[in-house]
C-alpha cells in the first residue's frame, strides 16, 4: 500500500507541477480559507488544513461547497524541521480530523493522502 501512495504522490506532485507551470485555471469559486487554515485545490476540489497542537483537521469543498466525508479517510503527514510524523484523520461532521499531540507551527509542511468513494489524492501544504 505504500509503493501505491508514493506513485500517486509522485504522479499528483507532477501533475501539480505542469498546472502551475502555465495551464490556464478559470472558474468561479475562489480558494480562500474558510476555518483559519491554508487551502490548495487537486482535481477540482478544495482541501483545507487547520493544523493546531492539538487538532489536525482537513475540510474538502467542491466547487465551493463542503464534500461528503463520511466514507472518507486521510493520512497527513507532518514535517517540522527534522521532525516528522503520521497522523491518520477520520470522519468528523462535515470534515476529516484528528486529535492528539502535534509538533506544528510556520513552515511546517503537510502532505495528504485522502481517499474519497476509493480513489486517493494528494494535497500538499506549507503551513503559515
Amino acid at each position: 500500500m505504500k509503493l501505491q501512495a508514493l506513485i500517486a504522490t509522485v504522479a499528483l506532485v507532477l501533475a501539480g507541477a505542469a498546472h502551475a507551470a502555465g495551464e490556464k485555471h478559470d472558474h468561479a469559486h475562489e480558494h480562500k480559507p474558510m476555518h483559519g487554515g491554508v487551502v490548495v485545490e487537486v482535481k477540482d476540489t478544495d482541501y483545507e488544513l487547520v493544523a493546531k497542537a492539538t487538532t489536525i483537521q482537513l475540510h474538502l469543498r467542491d466547487h465551493g461547497k463542503p464534500a461528503d466525508v463520511s466514507k472518507a479517510s486521510a493520512k497527513v503527514t507532518l514535517l517540522t524541521g527534522s521532525e516528522k510524523q503520521e497522523v491518520e484523520l477520520k470522519p468528523a461532521g462535515d470534515k476529516l480530523e484528528a486529535t492528539g499531540s502535534f509538533k506544528v507551527g510556520p513552515g511546517t509542511k503537510a502532505v495528504a493522502v485522502v481517499t474519497v468513494a476509493g480513489k486517493a489524492s494528494t494535497a500538499r501544504f506549507t503551513l503559515k
